[in-house]
């Protein structure tokens, strides 16, 4: 029984280990990207932030502030751009929505952000050339 357990132990310690491990990798590279976005926003660059942002929010962990963040710089960088440049401001609120979509899993997050993304898209699509 000794041997069985310590096998079990072990295991348990590499399984803890590996999520560690995963985790902090994936919370690096989200802040990365968030970075990246801040950035680009910081030059100007619209796609870049867009593309630096919907990055971030695919690094997906429970509980990180940037997922917050990203999704609201997208979610702002898309209102900027509707009066000035409606087809990035579609890419803006198709990026937030999608980025949510692309993370479910056993539950849905983001999904306020989906249905007020689909407004946005809607109502941009439905009244400006541009969304066509």
């Amino acid at each position: 029984m000794s041997k069985a357990r310590t096998i079990a132990e072990h295991v348990t310690v590499a399984a803890v280990i590996s999520i560690l491990l995963i985790w902090g990798n994936t919370q690096y590279r989200q802040w990365y990207q968030y970075s990246k976005g801040e950035e680009a926003m910081a030059k100007g660059d619209a796609i870049a932030a867009i593309a630096a942002y919907e990055a971030s929010l695919h690094m997906y962990t429970p509980l990180s502030p940037l997922i917050g963040r990203s999704a609201e710089r997208l979610w702002n960088l898309g209102q900027e751009l509707e009066q000035r440049d409606p087809r990035k401001a579609l890419l803006a609120y198709r990026a937030l929505r999608s980025s949510f979509y692309a993370v479910r899993s056993l539950y849905s997050p983001g999904t306020e952000w989906i249905k007020r993304c689909d407004d946005r898209i809607a109502l941009l699509v439905n009244t400006t050339p541009a969304g066509r």
